[in-house]
């Protein structure tokens, strides 16, 4: 399949299709969108970057037809509020010559306002499955009516600990409806989901977990630890030319937050971050300042950067090695997107080379290996979590008590008595005597039989 106009779509289509200036469908979105469109459930395996939103979009604007309904047809849940934000967007653009109704509603703003605007109706919600859980509960969101389900970033959701809802939501919709899900990746739980809730899904897997990108430059750097990960990481990044669009990838909200206080005396106004303890404001604002270029340098967690389309990244930068290689992939996915040339970098301590071997095991591709920088400053400076722990000297030994120390003294008589069980069981045991041997049992109970 080589154009658009081969899946021969509406014309509303081809035209936003034209004002985005796709040229020809991806794999995944050449793939999907027959299954789709015929009705029947289907799960995509693909990774990240590979135009997936637009793969199950595609096939249900094609087939959605005007409504004036107040309740939705067409759900699309997605794990964090970032995605709902970009996943709205994306569906407004495709969209843009349709007369379609989109909302988005998600957690951590007021539900009151979002009840208002889930009554007014809508043909398509964009939701996170906590927040459309609470609605239906509250009984602002009717889910009866829905056609067609769709899950984002499954595994994603998964991890998040959102089973719980997305079982729940399942029961409130209408049995008869089509099942759509995207992943990256294909687990045990994802399976067990599908078993319970699909029927017979065709799989349309594109580009397996683990497989690296083509187009995707890969190159690592063995550091003796974090503070001086800090340092090369700023001598990299001096490189404006090079480097103008770049994604640091940590493990944590804390080394985010250390990483972004220490290098911001440096790069200033140029530096952003972004997870899950900022505020939707602050994250909407960062993610939106580093798309315009306003800022040349985003710090981000794995969750809090999952699935989000960011364009014209240069380099992503693996800070922290990740301990599951297949978060490598979802990673390094964010540069090289739409078949343009990206880069990828990995650090790695002493302590992070065994996830380095596993990441290259998966991909079965070794990854070159640079030189250290000779001008890069090699710091001894530990953070709180890499300072060698301090034992106690008399830990596990017991201690040599001096019998003559004053502190200690004999035991008065009363307290040397031994507990023998009361008075009945000593006559007892001296009356029948306690058998030294299991024979001796034997013969005590014959020598009572004679008297």
């Amino acid at each position: 399949m080589t154009s658009f106009q081969d899946l021969n779509i509406t014309k509303q289509l081809q035209y936003a299709i034209d004002d985005l200036k796709f040229e020809r469908p991806t794999p995944i979105q050449a793939e999907a969108y027959p299954v789709i469109l015929s009705g029947k459930d289907m799960v995509g395996i693909a990774q990240t970057g590979t135009g997936k939103t637009f793969a199950f979009m595609l096939p249900v604007l094609q087939d959605l037809k005007f409504s004036k309904q107040v309740s939705p047809r067409i759900m699309v849940l997605v794990p964090t509020r970032e995605l709902v934000l970009q996943v709205v967007d994306n569906i407004e653009s495709f969209a843009k010559y349709m007369n379609i109704r989109v909302l988005g509603v998600y957690g951590g703003t007021n539900i009151n306002t979002q009840m208002q605007k889930v009554a007014q109706g809508c043909d398509i919600i964009v939701a996170t499955p906590g927040r459309l859980y609470d609605l239906a509960l509250a009984n602002s969101l009717s889910l009866k009516t829905i056609k067609k389900l769709i899950i984002d970033e499954v595994d994603v959701m998964l991890d998040l600990g959102f089973r719980f809802q997305l079982s729940n939501i399942f029961e409130l919709m209408p049995n008869k409806r089509q099942n759509i899900m995207f992943s990256a990746t294909m687990t045990d739980e994802i399976d067990a989901l599908i078993q319970d809730f699909f029927t017979v899904p065709t799989t349309v897997s594109i580009a397996v977990s683990g497989t690296p990108l083509e187009n995707i430059s890969q190159q690592c750097y063995t550091v003796q630890n974090y503070y001086t990960k800090v340092n090369l990481l700023a001598h990299l990044i001096r490189d404006k030319t090079t480097h103008s669009k770049v994604l640091v990838f940590v493990e944590s909200k804390k080394s985010a937050d250390r990483l972004f206080e220490r290098l911001e005396p440096i790069f200033g106004n140029e530096m952003c971050v972004i997870h899950s303890n900022k505020s939707q404001n602050y994250r909407i604002r960062s993610i939106e300042q580093f798309e315009q270029g306003k800022n040349r340098i985003l710090i981000a967690t794995d969750v809090m950067a999952r699935g989000l389309d960011l364009d014209k990244i240069t380099h992503v930068i693996n800070f922290d090695t990740p301990n599951y290689p297949e978060n490598y992939m979802h990673r390094i996915g964010r540069t090289g997107r739409a078949e343009e040339l990206g880069n990828s970098i990995l650090f790695s301590t002493e302590k992070e080379i065994e996830y380095r071997d596993a990441i290259e095991k998966l991909m079965d591709y070794k990854i070159p290996l640079q030189p250290f920088p000779k001008e890069v400053e090699l710091t001894s400076e530990l953070t709180p979590e890499e300072r060698p722990v301090k034992k106690e000297l008399n830990l596990g030994k017991k201690i040599q008590r001096d019998e003559t120390n004053s502190g200690f003294h004999e035991k008065k008589e009363k307290n040397l008595k031994v507990n023998k069980g009361g008075s009945y069981r000593e006559k007892l045991a001296k009356k029948y005597k306690k058998p030294q041997r299991r024979g001796d049992k034997i013969q005590n109970s014959k020598a009572r039989k004679k008297f």
